[in-house]
């Protein structure tokens, strides 16, 4: 069995998801083609992943590297599995001009990788390349699951679902912590806890929440309204007290995703929240900056070893190879599962994953408020591929237009100058639009 990782040049993450396979005693025998277009840092991907081969899995494993846009397709070539990971242009150019063009018009953002201007910008660069990929596998892989880790993950899978003949489930880890970084904030047990999540990524709801089949919904909620303390969560349970329900990503995400917390005129309202503006590209320096460090722990630590992560990737591979079903937080094509969001929507929702695929489960209605500020959302998402597949400017000046905190801050002049200023400052990192 091949498994081929797109952007293997994360080497942390590769480590978490492939650490999690050779970790897997079914799929212990694995065939590993490493893809990145950065042969340094794929080299050190590669030095790593053969250490915890060595390791945990007594070098059972098989692991081959790949660099250059050349040899895609040879590491692409019958690979049963094609896990992506690519972040295109990467912090320097492309994530700095997201976050430092915006500035100039008074936008201010905090992650920029999924809604947003920066995350509408970041698909649009993103796209073409997976278009590529995917026709790639049409031809050398066709039968191949494409699992796909980039952001913004649902403009991305959806785009890959609807335009392309590639059997593709979007993955993310928001789901699987949502309950229990709820309940460690508001000091409650998170054994015997059952709960249900569905929505679109990274505004999915916690629909419901039981321990031991009691619904604990209103003690949570009488909790986080005492908490009196600063904390990382405040846009999170500001949400839940106003719409009623718990969303699965982060504040600093959410604040970017809504209309209401990041506005000129209401500075007060970063500090009263705890927001953390250009917290994105903060991460990414000091990730640089210990990079080398890390590095040497990675690639030169003989005693490395990995033990299986709640990563979705290793877990769906198992139970497809072995036929034991698992369930996850899976983002596929909205075909009857959430029935008052749009059908070409991707919608994140369970899943049972076992030899026959992935099978998503019909959540039915989502409450009306949910689904509402879920759409407001899809829009962008939606107008976004239309741009991406047509190539028609007007359609990107649409999606910023309606995405919520960009026309809460901008008039629709700004909003138009604001895209042709990113237009022109990616340059090549775009295609030619009409």
């Amino acid at each position: 069995m091949k498994i081929t990782f797109i952007g293997a040049g994360s080497t942390v993450f590769a480590k978490n998801v492939l650490g999690d396979i050779m970790a897997t005693a079914s799929l212990s025998e694995v065939q590993i083609a490493l893809y990145d277009i950065d042969e340094n840092r794929l080299q050190d991907s590669w030095n790593m992943l053969n250490n915890i081969n060595q390791n945990i899995n007594r070098g059972r494993a098989s692991i081959e590297k790949y660099v250059g846009v050349e040899q895609r397709r040879a590491a692409l070539k019958g690979a049963k599995y094609v896990i992506n990971a690519i972040q295109v242009g990467g912090y320097q150019p492309c994530t700095v001009t997201d976050f430092e063009i915006p500035k100039q018009f008074g936008l201010r953002q905090t992650i920029a990788d999924t809604l947003g201007i920066g995350g509408l910008f970041r698909a649009l660069r993103t796209l073409p390349v997976l278009f590529d990929i995917a026709r790639e596998m049409e031809q050398e892989c066709p039968d191949a699951w494409f699992l796909n880790y980039t952001n913004p993950m649902a403009a991305l899978t959806g785009a890959m679902l609807r335009h392309t003949g590639i059997k593709t489930v979007g993955l993310c880890h928001s789901v699987q912590v949502c309950a229990d970084t709820l309940l460690k904030a508001v000091d409650m047990p998170t054994d015997g806890v059952t709960w249900q999540i569905a929505g679109i990524n990274h505004m999915a709801w916690l629909l419901d929440i039981k321990r031991h089949g009691e619904d604990i919904y209103p003690e949570i909620k009488r909790r986080a309204a005492a908490l009196t303390h600063k904390h990382d969560d405040m846009v999170r349970h500001e949400i839940m007290r106003v719409f009623g329900y718990y969303v699965t990503e982060s504040s600093e995400h959410n604040a970017e995703y809504m209309p209401y917390w990041i506005k000129r005129n209401y500075p007060q309202l970063i500090e009263r929240f705890n927001i953390p503006l250009d917290e994105y590209p903060r991460r990414c320096i000091e990730q640089i900056n210990n990079w080398q460090l890390q590095r040497e722990q990675l690639t030169r630590d003989e005693a490395l070893s990995h033990c299986r992560s709640h990563e979705y990737a290793s877990w769906i591979i198992e139970a497809m190879e072995t036929d034991q079903p698992y369930k996850i937080g899976g983002n596929v094509l909205n075909r009857g599962l959430i029935t008052n969001l749009p059908s070409e929507a991707c919608v994140e929702v369970p899943c049972l994953v076992d030899a026959q695929g992935i099978t998503p489960t019909i959540v039915g209605d989502l409450p009306p408020q949910l689904a509402a500020l879920n759409r407001t959302n899809i829009n962008t998402q939606l107008l976004t591929i239309e741009a991406a597949v047509t190539l028609k400017k007007e359609h990107i000046y649409h999606a910023a237009l309606l995405d919520p905190h960009t026309s809460a801050e901008l008039s629709i002049d700004d909003t138009i100058r604001l895209c042709d200023a990113l237009i022109e400052a990616h340059g090549n990192w775009l295609p030619a639009y009409r």
